[in-house]
């Protein structure tokens, strides 16, 4: 309930800073102060220190792994803040709206990471799209832009029907919004609450950008300010899944074997769609939208399992994408041209950017001590313990494979090819800093994924 409270607050502290302050720049500290205190109250209240005591009516449970993956997911936007909460400038003159949405979105995480009741997970899931369907559109020079907010707003108010289809025909077929209350272990599957089951995977993969539901993803995200693409396909992603598996491990758990068949479906097309796709772009931006799309059938692998191995690789996941997209879209913002042969001989005018994007690359590809590594390694290991569908595994290892050739293309250019010109690429030494930090942080989770894992034993 602290970080629910307080970064609703803080939205609001946001919107009035816009107003006393007229140094734009100075916005972001206010910001990065926000992120700061919301960081604080949730680990106080991961330690047993809440504050506010409200009767939510069994609506909202405070858990170890909601919280947790909150603590992920304001450090990751205190990164992203840091690295780039001074590209907000860039987009348009009302930053302080900008940051303001982005808490608002933050709120609604929180809400997503405990719901207990439908009507949570829907008032979450749209306190999280609503303000992004703003910053999407953003920047209102850009065509592309505009369009990726109006594309964005129509997919998700698409998928927002198929989710109040799915609870209706739930509360129609069983009674109840609560999940405790759906419990459908014993209860006969009918066709109201089955329609009803695959009327919420399908709206809640919609919202991941699961395939086959994911095609609005490369065109939002490669339409949208860079800066934002970087939060939404990194924190918002996330929380989706969170909330996916609270759902079905809350409410749809002991009916398994009614819907896994159809997880796996979707899990194997994304990761086939996803990184097939990102083979063929010629842009670095569209080809991270694509493995986005990719990196989400990984994270699907948890929903299929669902069990305790997959919430661990979820957990760790979130991290570890999330650190290293931030991180790579962080260096690609201050690029020029974002085609592959715009960061040809990067290492040879910029070598902490190359190997600090490097670092990124090789943690989204799966490669050994970076967090990537072991994130794949614990959804592919809850799938195998489901005893169940081992083909998905195979396909699992397969996609990773491809996924090395397109992110290594990457690296190929920074090292092993010479520019025509130097790349105009224009950073700051606390810039260069924070990426370091990113990095480590990346390295440090590969080596001890521990550190991370043991704390959902509290």
């Amino acid at each position: 309930m602290n970080a629910i409270i307080l970064s609703a607050v803080w939205g609001v502290v946001m919107m009035y800073t816009g107003i006393v302050m007229k140094n734009r720049s100075s916005v972001k500290y206010v910001a990065i102060l926000g992120v700061l205190l919301l960081i604080v109250a949730n680990w106080l209240e991961f330690t047993g220190m809440p504050f506010f005591a409200i009767d939510t009516k069994g609506m909202l449970s405070f858990g170890t792994f909601g919280l947790l993956f909150n603590t992920v997911a304001f450090i990751s936007t205190l990164i992203f803040f840091l690295l780039s909460g001074s590209d907000f400038e860039q987009v348009g003159r009302n930053v302080a709206d900008y940051f303001a949405l982005v808490f608002f979105v933050l709120c609604g995480v929180a809400i997503v990471s405990s719901f207990q009741s439908l009507l949570l997970l829907f008032i979450g899931i749209e306190i999280i799209s609503i303000p992004l369907y703003i910053l999407a559109g953003a920047d209102k020079r850009n065509l592309k832009s505009n369009e990726a907010s109006l594309k964005y707003f129509l997919m998700g108010s698409f998928s927002t029907g198929l989710m109040l289809m799915g609870i209706t025909l739930l509360y129609g077929g069983t009674g109840t919004f609560y999940l405790s209350g759906i419990n459908l272990g014993g209860v006969a599957m009918t066709p109201m609450v089955a329609l009803g089951i695959v009327l919420m995977m399908i709206s809640m993969a919609f919202k991941a950008s699961a395939a086959p539901f994911h095609f609005w993803t490369p065109d939002v995200y490669d339409g949208s300010p860079t800066v934002f693409t970087s939060f939404m396909a990194t924190v918002v992603k996330a929380a989706v899944f969170i909330g996916f598996i609270r759902l079905f491990e809350g409410g749809f758990g002991k009916m398994q074997t009614s819907w896994q068949l159809l997880a796996a479906i979707i899990t194997a097309t994304t990761l086939v769609i996803g990184n097939i796709t990102a083979v063929f772009q010629q842009s670095v931006k569209r080809m991270l939208a694509y493995s986005s799309i990719a990196q989400a059938g990984f994270m699907m692998l948890a929903i299929f399992a669902l069990n305790n191995a997959g919430k661990q690789g979820l957990l760790l996941y979130t991290a570890a994408y999330s650190l290293a997209t931030i991180g790579m879209f962080a260096v690609l913002i201050k690029m020029k041209d974002y085609t592959f042969d715009g960061f040809n001989g990067l290492a040879k005018h910029e070598p902490v950017l190359a190997v600090t994007s490097t670092i990124f690359l090789l943690s989204l590809a799966g490669i050994p001590l970076t967090a990537g590594f072991f994130s794949k390694y614990f959804m592919l290991v809850s799938a195998m313990k489901t005893g169940q569908m081992f083909w998905l595994v195979i396909v699992g290892i397969i996609c990773a494979a491809i996924s090395v050739y397109y992110y290594f293309r990457v690296i190929q250019s920074m090292y092993f090819k010479d520019a025509e010109q130097a790349p105009s690429v224009e950073v700051s030494s606390g810039f260069k800093t924070m990426l370091v930090i990113t990095a480590a942080i990346v390295i440090i989770l590969g080596i001890k994924p521990g550190l991370l894992l043991n704390l959902m034993s509290i």
